[in-house]
């Protein structure tokens, strides 16, 4: 019989037996997909949300062909909607009836304390769980989006706590008792390689965390990888980089970034390359053909330190006589880092005449440095040996000094060369086995780069170019 044969009544009273309809059938589709959590304690309010998902995954199946094969998790562009949750709650497996665990995602300016208060757990046993330095070094740097989880009783008492210790190991701590009881559970994670690129529009940083890069990763980008040919002061909106790094996976879910393999930056129309290659047990960045992208020694051992005296004969200025001043003065706040101007190992950490602390740097091939007026030392005994840019000491002003400064020298075969025009010697090239297995490791690598940046870029390319036609 027709519908609208039966007035507006009739009609309201359809369609909410069609509502009906709808909501057990998709209650019994979400127990069919999800059948864990209907042994979870989820309120009416979870139920809405969770219809709600349904209904918007149903929708965008049917309007978006080929949906529901993109849920995969690969580096695509992606759009989030902001609904809130209430938190979860779970239950235990093999626990006992009634009993769940209730989720918390840590948010922004919330504290330990806070957290612990919340789910009416005592602050002191807060203080017995931070006993344990390992629990305290991961439980006092949480991010926001951490998630914890207490394990409630029906009638609401925390019984246990949960929470992710280190990327592989989950923590399940037994509340009930004097004593702690500990689980530490093995979380198992994969490691992939990915490919990103991007272009810088307002800052390096700012387009490195769009692109997924971590802070560390950006940070091995311009103080490892180009430091020495790229001054990141004068990058420009249109610079472009790329770099294939790896991921961690745990569960289905990327839950960080690892090393960089290779990377490549775009300034001023010319690109540098960076390949990591281990030689002799040590990581290091290699342009394509094999030559160290780091130079055998930095001119400053003091970023942006003041220059304020050079090298030559000149007054001293705490004796007044004339005297050749063999290395050159960086002028510098008490307690700023000194750091070692290249690859060496320790000759010499004590006191000299006139030159207070001082440390002096063995780089082989004749090559040593000299450190002097430091106001204490960094943790280096001779013998050490130590890596470039590490710290050796700080600025101070022990012996002969009218001031704060480090006093420099570059001495080669005994002579004291000026730091600032000397012809420092070029880095070992890879050679022999290493430069063949460098050359096979880096092929591919190079070709996945390069494809990347032709589908990333040539988009941005048409765009602009249209752009500067049009105007």
């Amino acid at each position: 019989m027709p519908l609208t044969d039966h007035g507006p009544v009739r009609k309201q009273q359809f369609h909410d037996r069609l509502g009906i309809l709808h909501h057990r059938h998709l209650h019994r589709k979400l127990k069919e997909r999800f059948p864990a959590a209907f042994n979870t304690r989820w309120t009416h309010r979870h139920w809405l949300h969770a219809s709600l998902f349904a209904t918007l995954g149903a929708l965008l199946a049917t309007i978006v062909p080929g949906f529901s094969a993109q849920l995969e998790p690969a580096s695509q562009a992606s759009a989030t909607l902001p609904l809130v949750l209430p938190p979860l709650t779970v239950r235990a497996p093999g626990d006992a009836p009634g009993n769940y665990w209730e989720v918390l995602q840590v948010e922004r300016g919330q504290t330990l304390g806070q957290l612990f208060e919340q789910m009416g757990v005592p602050a002191a046993t807060m203080h017995r769980i931070l006993e344990n330095p390992a629990n305290r070094d991961a439980l006092l740097r949480l991010r926001p989006g951490a998630e914890l989880a207490f394990r409630m009783d029906p009638q609401g008492e925390a019984h246990g706590f949960r929470f992710d210790r280190s990327p592989t190991q989950r923590v399940e701590l037994d509340l009930q008792g004097e004593q702690l009881r500990e689980k530490v559970l093995e979380r198992a994670t994969t490691t992939r390689l990915a490919v990103t690129s991007a272009e810088i529009d307002h800052s390096l940083y700012a387009a490195g965390r769009k692109a997924g890069l971590s802070p560390s990763a950006i940070a091995v980008m311009t103080d490892d990888i180009f430091k020495f040919d790229i001054d990141f002061k004068d990058v420009q909106p249109g610079d472009r980089f790329s770099a294939v790094v790896e991921e961690t996976w745990r569960e289905g879910e990327r839950i960080g970034t690892g090393r960089i393999l290779a990377a490549t930056f775009t300034t001023g129309k010319k690109t540098y390359t960076g390949f990591r290659f281990e030689r002799n047990g040590k990581a290091e960045y290699f342009t394509a053909d094999g030559r160290p992208l780091k130079k055998s020694f930095i001119r400053m051992p003091i970023p942006y330190a003041r220059l304020s005296s050079k090298f030559g004969a000149r007054r001293h200025p705490v004796l007044g006589s004339m005297r050749m001043h063999k290395g050159v003065d960086y002028a510098a706040g008490t307690g700023t880092p000194i750091m070692a101007a290249g690859d060496a190992k320790v000759q010499f950490v004590g006191t000299q005449r006139g030159y207070g602390n001082v440390v002096i740097l063995d780089h082989g091939k004749g090559h040593t440095t000299l450190y002097a007026h430091m106001s204490r030392f960094g943790k280096v005994r001779k013998g050490q040996s130590v890596g470039q840019g590490t710290v050796i000491g700080y600025v101070g002003s022990t012996g002969l000094a009218t001031g704060p400064h480090l006093h420099y020298e570059f001495r080669v075969n005994g002579v004291h060369r000026n730091p600032l025009s000397v012809t420092m010697p070029p880095p070992e090239p890879l050679k022999g086995a290493d430069l063949a297995a460098f050359k096979a490791a880096t092929a591919p690598t190079l070709a996945r780069m390069e494809s990347m940046e032709q589908l990333m870029f040539a988009h941005a390319d048409t765009a602009r170019a249209k752009k500067n036609k049009g105007g």
